[in-house]
């Protein structure tokens, strides 16, 4: 199994968790019950699972007054984006 395979695995796996976890914690605000700390829900983003937060923000509209997580999500994942674009880049000009 390749590098490049591994890392795939990972955004596929760290995405689906994040949003899962976007949805359990919109189902326990419903319910009045133990939420899921907003400082845990962007360390999974940070982690590489901004994805599966927007979109976990977007299909529960979870978050959605929140303007650390509507501004603060998409300038991590741009930020993932320009990060893997630099490095695909760098490694561009060793190959």
């Amino acid at each position: 199994m390749t590098i490049e395979n591994l890392i795939l695995i990972y955004l596929l796996a760290i995405n689906v968790v994040t949003f899962i976890v976007f949805g359990i914690d919109k189902s326990r605000a419903r319910n009045h019950r133990w939420r899921i700390s907003e400082a845990t829900l962007f360390i999974l983003a940070i982690l590489g699972g901004s994805v599966g937060a927007e979109l976990g923000i977007h299909i529960f509209h979870h978050k959605t007054r929140h303007l650390r997580f509507v501004i603060g999500i998409p300038l991590i994942l741009i930020l993932q984006l320009l990060i893997i674009l630099l490095a695909l880049r760098f490694l561009e000009a060793f190959i």
